[in-house]
């Protein structure tokens, strides 16, 4: 036999007695076999996954469901607000354009005429102007005989008078109208003391 053949030649391997130290400790593949049973109970059910991505979808959209309801009505109620305040500016610019009209026809009835006819058609145009006011809710400010009131009444005139209470209405040059409580026109008056 040369050396290259007793190269060649497997070397027995001796037997390795195990110790009762090296039979107590697991080895790696016996520890990694033991937890594997508890990673799997850890494990998701991949549908419990779908469950509860849906659930979270369904709770995002019914939160933006809601809050596109609440937009909507906040919309309408501001809409309605709008179109109240839109009505109220026109019938107040509409009754602003009349009111000159509704002063001459009140210093039309102030004068004297000796024509009855003349006088009957100026007091039913006038009628007719005031139920006009009425039925747009345009009512005329009380003045005359009223405690001032600087949020209705326009003093232009003050006269000292014993006859009349402190800051007293005595007299009205001009009648005053509002719709609501939004003052169309201040009436023009003089007080008293």
């Amino acid at each position: 036999m040369n050396m290259e053949e007793e190269k060649k030649i497997p070397e027995a391997e001796e037997p390795v007695e195990k110790t009762p130290a090296a039979e107590e400790a697991p080895t790696a593949e016996e520890t990694h076999a033991e937890e594997a049973p508890e990673t799997e109970e850890v494990e998701v059910n991949p549908l419990q996954e779908v469950l509860d991505d849906m659930q979270a979808d369904l709770k995002a959209k019914e939160d933006q469901l809601l809050r596109l309801a609440a937009e909507f009505d906040n919309f309408r109620r501001r809409t309605q607000k709008e179109k109240e305040g839109i009505w109220g500016d026109a019938t107040a610019a509409a009754v602003s354009a009349l009111l000159p009209v509704y002063d001459n026809l009140e210093r039309a009835l102030n004068q004297e005429t000796a024509d009855e006819a003349y006088k009957k058609g100026v007091e039913m145009t006038m009628t007719g102007l005031k139920k006009a006011f009425e039925g747009l809710g345009v009512t005329e400010i009380d003045a005359a005989g009223q405690s001032f009131d600087p949020n209705v009444h326009n003093a232009v005139m003050h006269v000292e008078d014993e006859n009349f209470g402190e800051n007293t209405v005595c007299e009205v040059f001009q009648a005053g109208f509002k719709l609501g409580d939004k003052v169309i026109r201040f009436a023009m008056v003089k007080v008293a003391n």
